[in-house]
């Protein structure tokens, strides 16, 4: 198992909840485009307008979400680490194959960890940004918080696929 993460409040989030449902569930809906276009992107927010997504490490990451107005915005990375049923990790600061990204967005690397709970799942997102001021225009642009909302969603959802 991978060594955890330190979490630095002046530079990371993290969102922790628990899954009434095996850690199986949570990873298919994790990684599998018809379940991400279901929880991903805040309802009222938009939609998924498309995935693709090669869960191994140096794989694409991919999920272009439509705004409620209509805009397309592309999310493109590269997955880093892949534990299947306990750890996914991708980053926005590489492209599939682990080409160096250009972008004008703000990176992140994300790391899922699943730990079985009893019948349940402890489910964690982390939040890695470069430095404080990473940190702040996320918070400020909405990705802190439509990131609980997408995960409150995808808790609605794996609860339903069970």
């Amino acid at each position: 198992m991978s060594k955890p993460v330190t979490i630095d409040p002046k530079l990371d989030f993290a969102i922790e909840r628990f899954i009434d449902a095996p850690p199986r569930l949570v990873w298919d809906a994790l990684t599998k485009p018809e379940h991400l276009k279901e929880w991903y992107m805040p309802k009222a927010w938009g939609r998924v307008a498309r995935t693709e997504m090669d869960v191994r490490p140096g794989g694409i990451f991919s999920i272009d979400i439509a705004t409620a107005d209509g805009q397309e915005l592309p999310n493109l990375g590269c997955f880093l680490d892949v534990i299947p049923m306990e750890r996914l990790v991708w980053t926005s600061m590489l492209f599939p194959g682990y080409r160096p990204a250009v972008f004008d967005d703000i990176p992140i690397t994300a790391i899922v960890t699943l730990e079985t709970v009893g019948t349940g799942t402890r489910y964690v997102f982390t939040a890695l940004h470069r430095d404080e001021a990473d940190l702040e225009k996320n918070k400020a642009s909405g990705f802190q918080q439509g990131t609980e909302i997408a995960v409150d969603q995808l808790v609605a959802h794996v609860i339903a696929m069970k």
